[in-house]
């Protein structure tokens, strides 16, 4: 049985894989400077074919100071936390926001006995690179030196999904590189570790569900710009030194275009001498952790026992 033929695919991913990309033939694309703007406000009101959003009577906001004025951060605590759960939304860096995933982080908190601290960074176009990562910084920089005094905790799990992933990735880099501060651990979601596209990315074309070729492209070209070099290190951290990094989680489906983002940089951080651990869900598209599914389930499942073990 392979990952990859439909003999190890879950009848409910299934289903969610075919909804998803039916959704796809009714919207525009993804990425254009025209559309750009009326997706985020649809994303961000649960609409247009976007989830519906429920936000969380129990989340605060806190304001950190970053480089380029004040980042909120969305704060959702246990009563009794272990640590701090670090959380960078996805949106392709131009949409998404801290307080769209507050069941997900609910229920984190609650399971994981964390602090979950989501972060508001800069969005692109407006704000392009490094203004997501200066705010991301800023507020892990914030944690290491306020999270004892004020939760009386001291460790840090990183996490984020899809851009999300990819500021995490460069978060710990930066942190371990500028301020010899480490992680306890590293969770990432279908990440996007490689912004020159690895062979899937550039092979994934149009017919699937989202990000699809053309979309990751023109995520990149609005966050970093045509004319950067995309395998910099300084931006795609699948390039970058990994050593001296945290235990990490990987978790990706088949039928994602970020697929091999997730298979290369797994084995580069255990070539690099670390910790890794890498969930393939065969037949799940991108973003299937917010989706009614087995897949999505074992992925919580997962992420949950992950944090907890990296909190002893």
């Amino acid at each position: 049985m392979s990952l990859f033929d439909g003999s190890a695919v879950a009848e409910d991913t299934y289903a969610v894989a075919a909804g998803a990309k039916a959704r796809i033939a009714t919207l525009p694309p993804v990425w254009t400077p025209e559309h750009a703007q009326p997706i985020r406000e649809a994303r961000n009101a649960g609409t247009g074919g976007f989830p519906s959003i429920i936000r969380s009577p129990r989340a605060e906001t806190l304001m950190i100071e970053g480089s380029g004025g004040e980042v909120p951060v969305r704060i959702i605590a246990a009563t009794a936390p272990k640590g701090i759960y670090l959380h960078l939304h996805g949106g392709g860096w131009f949409m998404g926001a801290a307080d769209l995933q507050d069941g997900m982080l609910e229920r984190y908190a609650d399971e994981a006995n964390v602090v979950c601290v989501s972060v508001d960074y800069r969005l692109a176009p407006e704000h392009p690179f490094p203004a997501a990562l200066e705010d991301s910084v800023a507020v892990a920089r914030w944690l290491a030196d306020n999270a004892a005094d004020r939760w009386g905790v001291d460790r840090i799990v990183i996490g984020g999904d899809s851009s999300g992933a990819h500021l995490a990735a460069l978060t710990v880099i930066e942190m371990r590189d500028s301020y010899d501060v480490g992680f306890s651990g590293a969770h990432f979601v279908y990440g996007f570790f490689d912004l020159a596209l690895t062979p899937w990315a550039r092979q994934f074309g149009e017919a699937r569900s989202t990000p699809r070729t053309t979309d990751l492209q023109g995520f990149v070209n609005a966050f970093i710009g045509p004319d950067r070099d995309h395998r910099s290190p300084n931006v795609s951290p699948l390039y970058a030194d990994l050593s001296r990094a945290c235990p990490a989680l990987f978790i990706v489906g088949t039928e994602d275009a970020l697929l091999e983002d997730s298979l290369f940089m797994h084995m580069r951080w255990m070539a690099a001498g670390n910790s890794s651990d890498l969930q393939i869900y065969p037949g799940a598209p991108h973003n299937f952790v917010a989706m009614p599914c087995s897949a999505a389930a074992d992925a919580h499942r997962r992420a949950l026992a992950f944090i907890r073990q990296c909190l002893i």
